[in-house]
């Protein structure tokens, strides 16, 4: 299981760089991300090399954060890897929130970051089902 950080951000200029700004300067690696906007804000998902470090920073900073637990899910880089794994929580009756994709910097695979409701409960159905947890 993975810590995502959620950081909750007004849409504007420059935002996005001073967040990563942040980051750089207490060493954080970002290893996957997705931005979902609005007109007036944003959320920035994140995992990173160190969780705890970027929420206490990016709070210090201003910034209304969240700690969350995600799944990651490595896959071989083939056609068809994700439509296979969508279709087994699909055959386990399982929602999922939203997803996005980061890489295993050891093995170069692909890593599906997955929310869904219950993350304890699909860790353990995804692994099951013969797929490779983080």
């Amino acid at each position: 299981m993975l810590k995502q950080v959620s950081v909750y951000a007004e849409n504007k200029k420059g935002t996005m760089q001073k967040i990563t700004g942040i980051l750089l300067e207490e060493n954080i690696n970002i290893l996957g991300s997705v931005t979902n906007d609005s007109a007036e804000y944003g959320i920035i998902r994140m995992v990173v090399s160190d969780p705890k470090k970027a929420v206490e920073a990016l709070e210090k900073a201003g910034y209304l954060c969240r700690m969350t637990d995600v799944l990651g899910v490595e896959v071989e880089d083939e056609v068809g890897n994700l439509h296979k794994l969508l279709q087994a929580l699909d055959e386990s009756n399982i929602d999922v929130d939203y997803i996005y994709l980061s890489f295993n910097r050891d093995s170069g695979k692909p890593i599906m970051v997955i929310h869904t409701e219950d993350v304890m409960e699909v860790e353990m159905c995804i692994a099951s089902k013969g797929f490779s947890l983080l």
